[in-house]
């Protein structure tokens, strides 16, 4: 059970890894240390409440259960994080979010002091890794220590719940996945994880047996709400970036026509040999290689080449702008193949501009590098044969 529970804090802690991946003056708005605060804490819960993390923490001490009022504690400051962090998203006057700001801190800390001093008068010699919660249901002042904190979590994840819901009919789009990411994770945690508790406390103090609920069920059900939530909090950052490295992927590749054509020109920088490069960065690369190449072919480009596949395509019936492409892709294939050959530039070379050096981003050289492996597509009402 501890590897488990274990490898899900590990992730949830990744998640932070995530957010903090923003220029450095967006890591210190408010909103982005409110969230990173959540997630260190949510894993910090997670570790603590591991069996193997309890067992250490009662040697080290020598207190039968001193792990108890620890996890106890660091869930509760969890709790803290997560309403400072409904605060910080709700907003306002900057006077009125520090005043709330400190009057959670304030409550929460108070949680714990009540958590370690009704740990210090109960009796709890006999340690128990996995079924303190139902073990104890039934001892004095362990009890309300159990019911207390079990309290202020729920505080916390109904709080967040209401906010998910009412926010997530607000905004749109990939904002919206994650506040339903968030909702689902914060419901899992207070329907599998709380109810699961309060559960088999009450049945432990009603005389019933149902600890199987405390001890299997909620575990597993805390660490996959705190996974859902990770993939709320990080998916509005993460999907952006991920989805503008397919793009950049999917351009990279488009361009390996024209990049076998070019990539002979010796002024054209060549990429280092780096596997881990992100495909956007690649495609940054293969852009200034070819823009480079371009204008050392420049002195061959041949008015009369372009001119004439212009005109073919033109009669074919093509539109202008797969025309011009057309006629530029044919000039920058003899221009290429004169300069390879190692022959000499014109004596009056062309000077006509490429379309794709004309415009911004990566679509004109795209356009171009497509233009020279497909054929023109046959005019409406012909038929190629």
């Amino acid at each position: 059970m501890s590897a488990v529970v274990y490898a899900a804090a590990l992730a949830f802690g990744l998640s932070c890894v995530v957010l903090l991946r923003r220029p450095g003056t967006a890591v210190r708005t408010p909103p982005v240390l409110a969230a990173c605060a959540a997630i260190l804490l949510g894993s910090l819960v997670l570790v603590c409440a591991a069996p193997l993390t309890l067992a250490t923490v009662n040697d080290l001490t020598g207190v039968p259960n001193f792990g108890a009022p620890l996890t106890y504690g660091m869930l509760s400051a969890y709790s803290c994080s997560l309403v400072v962090l409904l605060v910080v998203w709700r907003g306002g006057p900057r006077a009125r979010v520090r005043r709330l700001v400190r009057a959670t801190i304030v409550a929460y800390a108070l949680l714990v002091v009540a958590l370690v001093v009704l740990f210090v008068l109960a009796d709890a010699r006999t340690e128990r890794l996995t079924d303190l919660d139902t073990y104890y249901a039934r001892t004095p002042y362990l009890r309300e220590m159990i019911l207390l904190y079990l309290a202020g979590h729920t505080a916390a994840t109904v709080s967040m719940c209401v906010m998910c819901l009412k926010w997530g009919r607000e905004v749109t789009g990939v904002l919206r996945t994650g506040l339903r990411l968030i909702l689902v994770g914060c419901l899992l945690d207070t329907i599998g994880f709380q109810a699961a508790k309060y559960t088999a406390v009450a049945a432990r103090i009603t005389g019933h047996d149902l600890d199987f609920l405390s001890t299997y069920v909620a575990p597993p059900m805390a660490s996959l709400g705190a996974l859902t939530c990770s993939a709320g909090f990080v998916l509005p950052r993460l999907l952006p970036t991920a989805l503008a490295h397919w793009r950049g992927l999917g351009d990279y590749r488009r361009l390996a026509p024209l990049w076998a054509l070019l990539r002979f020109v010796p002024t054209a920088p060549k990429p280092a040999a780096s596997w881990w490069r992100s495909p956007r960065e690649r495609l940054q690369w293969r852009e200034v290689s070819i823009h480079d190449a371009l204008l050392a072919l420049a002195p061959y480009f041949d008015d009369r080449v372009r001119v004439a596949a212009l005109d073919a395509a033109l009669r074919a019936g093509h539109g202008a702008h797969q025309a011009r492409l057309a006629a530029e892709a044919a000039m920058l294939t003899d221009a290429a193949r004169r300069a390879a050959a190692r022959e000499a530039p014109l004596d009056r070379p062309s000077g006509y501009r490429l379309r794709a050096t004309e415009v911004s981003g990566t679509g004109g050289l795209v356009e171009l590098a497509q233009a020279m492996t497909r054929p023109l597509p046959a005019p409406t009402g012909t038929t190629v044969r």
